[in-house]
């Protein structure tokens, strides 16, 4: 069992760099050529923000292989040995996730320092300072904290007290997941950025003039200072049920015109009209339940041979050591319906819109956003939830 995990994983890893080599090679080949959809200059900044990318993501890749070999041959030995001794069989799987989540955070925290302040700040997008980055840090890990002990406590519990424990266990995590959802357009995302009504009366009838026709109910049209930390553009429905409100970027306010933003909102309320949201919940829904299946039956015996107690701890951290292997089968799956509801919004986008508007607004955020509009086919298969650019404005009647 110990050897085919490490084998698989192995197997994992090397596919996962083998598409991004595929990936890098086929922009740098693109680089040069003919430009497509953007101007010379930034076509060339989106292929080489891409590429840099995709190298960040290279390092990240190896990390996280290096980071599974170690708590498998001695990472949770090492953590439990060191544990057990002082707490009870309960404290110990708490403090023994807590352990496990703390490692990777401190290993894996240069990454996102390096990202923000200086790959995306080379290419003109992060904004944030030190001090935010601080803060968003110290919140995040609060929070962590907070909702961690929550949840840790009640997983651990449901572990120690049920045969089928990976069921009721998939459930609370489902539930848990969409309480957040339910939650963080007004309680924790305002921990992060500043939320305030949109002050622009003439669009914010539009707005709420799409949505009644859109037969959606939201809890206000609000703006968010999002250029605080990055420049670029992006717009969202938040929340589930009554807690649903439109989100607007400040950076889109002023990079949009009325017009373009109508069709971009449209666009988004396509997908509240098919129920893309419920769809997609359902897919994951599938994939979680998959994952609690497989890895919540793990025998113990692959616990002996890490020289660890099979502790309700333990199996939870085995469950997100391992998780990554059954979502890279999944999301393919996800993506491909996922693409599909891209091209219907974009019908409903255009019927509310307009298509000569909604064509318009996906250049600008193409080119604002410095993406690159080419990828790897295999890249597209494993990674794109939305269909290429290109493909999306060919399917808008725009010849490209």
């Amino acid at each position: 069992m110990f050897q085919m995990l490490i084998a698989l994983f192995s197997l994992f890893t090397l596919v996962k760099i083998y598409i991004s080599f595929a990936q890098m090679r086929y922009i740098s080949k693109r680089r040069d050529m003919k430009p497509v959809l953007l101007e010379d200059s930034i076509y060339k900044e989106a292929a080489d923000y891409a590429v840099a990318k995709e190298k960040l993501s290279m390092l990240s890749i190896c990390i996280d292989y290096l980071l599974f070999l170690g708590w498998m041959f001695f990472g949770f030995r090492y953590l439990y040995v060191f544990l057990h001794p002082h707490f009870s069989e309960f404290f110990t799987s708490i403090t023994f996730l807590f352990g496990y989540f703390t490692f990777e955070y401190i290993i894996t925290l240069p990454i996102s320092i390096y990202q923000a302040f200086r790959l995306d700040k080379r290419f003109g997008f992060s904004n944030t300072t030190p001090r935010l980055f601080i803060l968003d840090q110290i919140k995040s890990v609060l929070m962590f904290i907070v909702l961690g002990f929550a949840l840790f406590s009640i997983l651990v519990w449901v572990i120690d007290s049920f045969a089928l424990w990976w069921l009721y266990a998939f459930f609370i995590v489902m539930g848990i997941m969409l309480v957040i959802n339910f939650l963080y357009p007004t309680i924790i995302a305002p921990l992060f950025n500043k939320f305030t009504p949109l002050e622009d009366i003439i669009l914010k009838e539009k707005i709420e003039t799409l949505m009644v026709q859109a037969g959606m109910k939201a809890n206000g049209v609000f703006v968010m200072d999002a250029s605080k930390r990055d420049g670029r553009l992006n717009a969202f429905f938040g929340g589930i049920g009554k807690s649903k409100r439109v989100v607007l970027f400040d950076t889109l306010l002023e990079k949009l015109e009325h017009s373009e933003l109508i069709a971009v909102l449209g666009h988004e309320l396509g997908h509240f009209r098919h129920g893309d949201i419920w769809k997609n919940i359902l897919l994951m829904s599938l994939m979680m339940f998959l994952a609690f299946f497989i890895l919540g039956n793990i025998p113990n015996v692959l616990f002996e041979s890490l020289g660890i107690a099979p502790i309700a701890g333990a199996k939870i951290a085995m469950i997100l050591i391992l998780f990554p292997l059954i979502s890279f089968i999944w999301m393919p799956i996800i993506s491909f319906f996922s693409r599909g509801f891209e091209y219907r919004a974009d019908v409903y986008g255009s019927s509310v819109g307009g298509k000569e508007e909604l064509v318009s607004a996906l250049l600008k955020l193409v080119s604002e956003n410095k993406s690159f509009p080419l990828s790897h086919p295999l890249f597209v298969f494993f990674y794109y939830s939305h269909p290429p650019i290109v493909e999306r404005l060919r399917k808008l009647g725009l010849e490209v």
